[in-house]
């Protein structure tokens, strides 16, 4: 039996619709690995959100007339919309503002209380001075202290990687306004990370497999832990269950303590939602199941760090000891997978500076395939990659159009014209074997690289097969084998066998093509399954409706593994797949996308 395997992906925030830059993180590759382990045998939870509390969604709400709860109930469905489009195979896509959520917050608080590891104390707090509420931690630059960089976050220094807090930053600003904000004493709950160090240690000790750049970004940390508020001063947030916090309207828990906690109450809702509520236990408390964290590298912090901090708070298992709370002992993260940056001309995508390309826009103009592929072949896996457009159209024309777009038109359109259906072959020659031996290699080469979440290096080993299949058609010339029908027949036979072997392998991928060619070769009933957006009420308060992503994808045909085709099998005249993009657009990009110098 397979290991259960838990994929939590990073809660997009709901004060906007989301650009490509944010699912080039946690969009398409934790739904590549995702499709990936199901097909390998696995039974898969991905599961995520969005994250709907805090400052910034009250700066949004004011910007647009409007209360917090309209604006994210607003952008919840949006991104809900743009995942689905983008194929993204959520068991459950949920939001922080339900009922569910907001009781798995708190229970997972009060074990972290009852174990000492959260503390009162007084701060400097920040404040607008235009409007008096809270400044968020990430709303506030300033100089590092420590190494002086000039456009550090209130929380943490993007070019050194050390903890700070607001009020230690040289010329601290509003990132909202510009304005200076104010510092003023205020009591918070905080999070006593140093109680971890020891704990912390020994667990990253043990996770030598992790992406260099995280591994080594999160021990760095390690000598310079520092207690973490986890309340703000607001009114947008998860009450504090707490005597003589709990009836104070302005004590709220910090977003990104909510928000990280999101991956347990959403496997928790799902688990309600099939009718067996323990079912997430499968995911979090079987010793053998294994869970992968996907997110962009500026939240490396919050899922190497204080995420095992608090579920190693909860199981009792930190520095001072304890017992475990009410959801028994938890896995910690079995990976950490971060990408880099996807940038445009250096620079990070910003909606502010208007150099952004939203995922509608995007979809709309050129489907999800193409994304996906661009995103998984040429994406910010490793290092900081820019987007261009000349490299899409290129990637799109000739990669997808022209190498396998092709391979899956010319091999079906010639089956259908000679045979009619998937032809029979008869002797096969050292050719055919070869192929055939590199199509069904190719299987555990490239399932090693996705299980390693290495996707360029396995979406490279899968289009190998795509031009070794071309050129064996362009060296066996079936078209001229009129005078050798058994000969045009095995060739044909051999091609089509690895179209569908490589149509496999790159279904992870391109699962909307995928499902294209399982039909034109033949095939019927779901191939790659693709998730829904559903309004459903929420559990635990009545009226609340909430727009989920959910899927069944249980029935899928897909399998990790070469299967024979079906000989006589009725073939259609193929459509094609990829339509080849203007090679202009590469200079200019479509007339909505920003021009960056």
């Amino acid at each position: 039996m397979s290991n259960p395997v838990l994929t939590a992906v990073a809660w997009p925030y709901a004060n906007g619709p989301r650009h490509i830059g944010h699912v080039s993180g946690f969009g398409v590759p934790s739904d590549v690995f995702s499709r990936y382990m199901r097909m390998a045998g696995h039974k898969v939870l991905m599961v995520s959100g969005t994250d709907e509390h805090g400052t910034p969604i009250q700066v949004q709400a004011d910007k647009e007339n409007a209360t917090p709860q309209q604006t994210v109930d607003k952008y919840s469905r949006q991104i809900g919309g743009d995942l689905q489009g983008l194929g993204l195979s959520y068991d459950l896509f949920t939001r922080t503002t339900t009922g569910n959520h907001y009781k798995v917050v708190q229970d997972l608080f009060k074990a972290l209380w009852r174990n000492g590891y959260v503390i009162p104390k007084t701060q400097l707090g920040a404040i607008s001075p235009s409007t008096g509420r809270t400044l968020p931690d990430r709303y506030i630059e300033g100089t590092c202290p420590i190494c002086g960089y000039e456009s550090a976050r209130g929380d943490q220094c993007d070019n050194c990687g050390n903890q700070l807090d607001p009020a230690d930053l040289k010329n601290p600003r509003s990132k909202i306004n510009g304005e200076t904000p104010e510092f003023v004493e205020t009591e918070h709950l905080f999070l006593d990370l140093p109680s971890f160090a020891g704990s912390l240690g020994t667990y990253l000790q043990s996770r030598q497999d992790w992406r260099p750049n995280v591994l080594k970004f999160s021990q760095n940390l390690l000598g310079d832990l520092k207690p973490r508020a986890i309340t703000r001063d607001l009114d947008w947030g998860v009450p504090i269950p707490l005597d003589g916090w709990s009836d104070r309207p302005m004590k709220r828990f910090y977003v990104w303590f909510d928000a990280v906690i999101g991956y347990l109450s959403a496997s928790v809702e799902w688990a309600r939602r099939t009718g067996d509520d323990d079912a997430w236990q499968e995911f979090w408390t079987n010793p053998d199941a294994q869970g992968y964290y996907f997110m962009g590298k500026d939240n490396i912090v919050f899922h190497s760090l204080i995420w095992p901090s608090l579920l190693l708070g909860q199981n009792g298992a930190g520095d001072k000891g304890g017992e475990p709370g009410s959801f028994g002992t938890l896995n910690l993260p079995t990976e950490v997978v971060s990408s880099e940056f996807l940038k445009m001309s250096g620079a990070k995508f910003s909606t502010s500076r208007g150099t952004v390309i939203y995922v509608h826009d995007f979809l709309r103009e050129f489907g999800p395939d193409s994304l996906r592929y661009f995103i998984s072949v040429a994406g910010p896996e490793t290092q900081d990659v820019d987007f261009t457009w000349e490299e899409f159209v290129r990637r799109t024309n000739f990669e997808l159009a022209n190498e396998w777009g092709n391979l899956v038109n010319r091999s079906i359109s010639m089956a259908h014209k000679n045979v009619g259906a998937i032809p029979n072959p008869t002797a096969l020659t050292d050719d055919d074997e070869t192929l055939k031996a590199l199509s069904r290699g190719a299987f555990t080469v490239v399932g090693d690289h996705l299980r390693s979440s290495r996707f360029k290096q396995a979406a490279s080993e899968a289009m190998r097969v795509v031009s070794a299949a071309n050129k064996y058609i362009s060296d066996q010339e079936p078209w001229k084998r009129k005078d050798d029908v058994a000969r045009r027949d095995t060739i044909l036979h051999t091609a089509l066998q690895v179209v569908q072997d490589a149509n496999t392998l790159l279904t992870p991928f391109l699962p909307h093509a995928s499902q294209k060619i399982h039909e034109a070769l033949g095939g019927t009933g779901v191939w790659a399954a693709q998730p829904e957006q559903r309004d459903v009420e929420d559990l635990d308060v009545p009226g609340q409706i909430n727009p989920i992503l959910t899927g069944d994808y249980a029935g899928e045909q897909a399998t990790w593994s070469s299967t024979p085709i079906e000989v006589g099998r009725p073939l259609d005249k193929p459509s094609p797949l990829f339509t080849k993009l203007d090679p202009k657009l590469g200079e200019t990009g479509p007339e909505w996308a920003p021009v960056v110098s």
